[in-house]
């Protein structure tokens, strides 16, 4: 027992500092050095520039990627399969239908930022009851049936996003494909107080019930004779992650390969037990997004590449490297 426990408490010790690190130096990398005299008298614009812009952004991005990296470790478990992601089950498409369209009516020029948010949360719960709907069957829940009316909705959603966007004016039109690419801006003090919680409630949530999800990731039959309640926990899962991909999207746009690329890759050195696997997901999802941002910010500075481009430069060859060494499992 003690040399099981050795590994879980140096993993998610080690995540830890790494989130701890990440969260105390990124807000000091970006295009133009802070002065560190200024910066601890509070002197302007240093002080500004670190607490309301980089360090807002920074913790955007270690909850952001955390959220997304713990719902993609989830859905894999759910549904027992390597290649899902926190889009697999549309909500997250949903949710970006539901901005597009608030950008195509210029929401954002009337409710600000805020009126993105409230269509990609609008799109994100509608299309959480259809999928819902659909799915079950008689009473019945299976990860089949998620599975496949996810990809069925996330295939309308994607479509309908191109539709929209093709229909829209110029202004809108870029305001969407820059929305699109995904990636991370400063955000009021209270609106990140609030995601922040949300994340946090609802990720411990899934990883106390770890066990639950080791059980499903074996097979529905095998969990049930265990004493899990299968529907129940599909419910629970689908709903639990589909809050954190959704809240996600809506304050960051669509980030790819997050999700997917960080349990793969823990899977592939801890194993297959969530309830070691999902923090370390947490605590290292977060670091990876946080530190795309700051990449972004200074690789060609003064403009800034979004995070959602760094991270799919960073998953695609990662995905091929693995293909090479024989495939997912």
């Amino acid at each position: 027992m003690l040399m099981r426990r050795r590994p879980v408490v140096a993993w998610v010790g080690g995540s830890g500092l790494l989130f701890a690190a990440a969260a105390l130096l990124l807000p000091f990398v970006g295009p133009s050095a802070l002065d560190w005299a200024r910066v601890w008298q509070r002197q302007e614009p240093d002080w500004s520039i670190l607490t309301n812009l980089r360090l807002s952004r920074t913790l955007l991005g270690l909850f952001a990627g955390g959220a997304l990296a713990l719902a993609g470790s989830l859905f894999q478990s759910m549904l027992r399969d390597a290649l899902a992601t926190p889009y697999t089950l549309g909500v997250s498409t949903g949710a970006s239908l539901g901005a597009v369209i608030a950008i195509a009516f210029d929401w954002h020029t009337v409710a600000g930022v805020v009126g993105i948010w409230a269509g990609a949360l609008v799109g994100a719960g509608l299309i959480l009851f259809v999928v819902m709907g659909a799915a079950t069957r008689g009473g019945q829940l299976s990860s089949s049936s998620l599975l496949l009316a996810g990809i069925a909705i996330n295939s309308v959603c994607a479509a309908l996003i191109l539709l929209v966007h093709g229909l829209t004016g110029m202004s809108q039109s870029f305001a969407i494909s820059r929305w699109l690419i995904g990636g991370l801006d400063a955000i009021e003090r209270s609106t990140l107080l609030v995601y922040m919680l949300v994340v946090i409630a609802t990720g411990i949530i899934i990883i106390r019930q770890g066990r639950q999800w080791n059980l499903l990731a074996v097979g529905e039959a095998w969990a049930a004779t265990r004493g899990a309640q299968v529907r129940r926990a599909l419910f629970q899962g689908y709903v639990a992650g589909s809050i954190l991909a959704a809240t996600t999207v809506a304050l960051t746009g669509p980030i790819g390969f997050v999700g997917l690329v960080v349990p793969h890759l823990l899977r592939g050195r801890l194993g297959g037990d969530d309830r070691m696997l999902m923090p370390c997901a947490f605590l290292l999802g977060g670091v990876l997004l946080a530190s795309c941002d700051a990449l972004g910010r200074v690789l060609l500075a003064p403009a800034e590449i979004p995070a959602g481009a760094i991270t799919v430069c960073i998953g695609g060859p990662y995905l091929i490297w693995v293909i090479r060494r024989g495939g997912l499992r």
